[in-house]
């Protein structure tokens, strides 16, 4: 029961804390690359732009999006974690699951776009998104040493994951058709909010274990920032509809990343009324020990366990730690940056669209565990029927990997100029008894008068050329005789 709670709060702990998405993709299970509409396009395809010259522009007046997951809390594995004891079969299976995972992990984000800030007309779109993305990772190490003690176990990695960072994306997109494709391009601007986390270079701690000793150390460096700034690129490329039939493929953060402490409005705003940022008057600063954290200051923690034995158990020296305040300071004493990378995402996909439904799939592949980014392939399909157009119907799946399932469902309300989506996702899990984690979304856009229907819809491939009738067939089709009445 106590491991079970500890999970728990741990969990909790993240919540607090994908890229860009919307109700429809959430519904779909990401399998978007092929089917986003208008300003939906930017963070999956914005070469799908170059279609919207015939349709009515796109605002989108109000939008939600909170997803959590994490790869092994369900209601389902915590019953079967139930009792006064864990059986030793059970923490086996327990610690291949994690350490196939890569420890006990959770991610959250919230992407809340900014109202009346994102609108998209014919081939161009300005779009403004607020995220706030949390990663925390425990190592299965530890969770062996806490179930398990130190028989077994030589060497333990204590090395600890956690990130959280708030981001504004200001976004120009605009797409340029050719005969049978489109190329899309995304520029943004990555205004950063915050950051604090523990840095994954310069952080790592492990604990060597025998059945006669135990002895480690570790050093955690903590960074935080206050108002970065960055640039991003998104690119893509979709092919005409022919058929029914349509491909497409894009680059997301192609180019991404944000430099903290740097000079930014977002700490002007903050520096009170003194216009310094760093001290007492200000709105809003991290602080570490009672003592208030500047640009130039990280955290640095460090642990040393010196050779715990039976015998050494009444000393006080046997664990030491250290939390010092650092400056991030060059030779000349002047501030230097530190970078987060912005993970991309490539993203391939397919669709068929009929008079009654589309079905799509996308795989999407990442090359790093951060954030929003997953590494690996992901496959998804979705699909949505439009049989009653008022009222669209969407399902989709997602599978990469065992703790990478996913189950969208959702529906919209269309007519005349409001188009009102939602859409909820099991993550990974299927049911609400397995599902280790959900995603919630809903959003509000206006649009023409019409609605996105008024407009050419079919998207189809080049007409064939008219045949040239032959000479002199026009002239005897008008010199020809009108019937007589009689």
């Amino acid at each position: 029961m106590k491991i079970k709670f500890l999970i728990f709060i741990l969990s909790l702990v993240a919540v607090f804390g994908q890229s860009k998405r919307d109700a429809r993709s959430v519904a779909l299970a990401g399998a978007y690359t092929t089917v986003a509409d208008g300003i939906f396009s930017v963070g999956y395809n914005p070469a799908l732009l170059a279609y919207q010259k015939d349709k009515p522009y796109q605002l989108q007046a109000f939008g939600t999006d909170f997803g959590f997951a994490g790869n092994y809390i369900s209601l389902s594995n915590l019953n079967a974690l139930s009792g006064d004891t864990i059986e030793q079969s059970q923490k086996d299976q327990l610690f291949r699951y994690l350490e196939n995972s890569g420890g006990l992990t959770f991610y959250t984000d919230m992407h809340m776009p900014l109202p009346f800030m994102n609108y998209s007309s014919g081939n161009m779109a300005i779009t403004s998104n607020m995220m706030v993305m949390g990663d925390f990772k425990l190592p299965t190490g530890l969770l062996r040493l806490m179930l398990e003690g130190n028989a077994n176990n030589p060497s333990i990695d204590l090395t600890l994951k956690y990130e959280i960072m708030g981001v504004n994306e200001f976004g120009f997109s605009f797409a340029v058709p050719f005969d049978g494709f489109a190329l899309g391009v995304t520029a943004k601007y990555l205004q950063g909010l915050f950051y604090l986390g523990v840095d994954p270079d310069s952080s790592k701690a492990s604990l060597e274990t025998s059945v006669l000793a135990m002895y480690g150390s570790g050093k955690y460096l903590i960074r935080q920032g206050i108002g970065g700034s960055g640039l991003g690129m998104d690119l893509g490329f979709i092919t005409t509809e022919y058929n029914g039939w349509r491909a497409g493929l894009s680059v997301i953060n192609a180019v991404g990343s944000i430099s903290w402490n740097k000079p930014s409005v977002m700490k002007d705003i903050l520096a009170g009324s003194d216009n310094v940022y760093g001290n007492e008057d200000d709105l809003f600063h991290f602080t570490w020990g009672g003592e208030t954290l500047n640009d130039s200051m990280a955290i640095s923690y460090t642990f040393n366990i010196d050779s715990i034995t039976a015998t050494s158990l009444s000393s006080d020296s046997l664990f030491t730690s250290e939390s010092n305040v650092v400056k991030n300071l060059d030779a000349d004493g002047k501030l230097k940056d530190f970078v987060i990378n912005y993970p991309a995402l490539f993203r391939v996909g397919v669709s068929k669209r009929t008079d009654d439904y589309i079905i799509s799939s996308d795989l999407v592949a990442s090359f790093e565990d951060r954030f929003y980014a997953r590494q690996g392939w992901k496959w998804s399909v979705g699909f949505e029927l439009h049989r009653f157009p008022a009222v669209p119907l969407r399902i989709g799946f997602a599978w990469g990997g065992s703790d990478l399932l996913e189950l969208g469902l959702g529906f919209g309300f269309h007519k005349g100029p409001i188009i009102f989506d939602m859409g909820f996702a099991f993550r990974n899990g299927l049911w609400i008894h397995t599902m280790k984690g959900f995603n919630l979304s809903t959003g509000l856009t206006i649009t023409g008068l019409g609605g996105r229907s008024s407009g050419d819809e079919a998207l189809t491939g080049p007409a064939p050329p008219v045949e040239n009738e032959p000479e002199g067939e026009e002239d005897e089709k008008e010199e020809a005789p009108e019937k007589s009445e009689d």
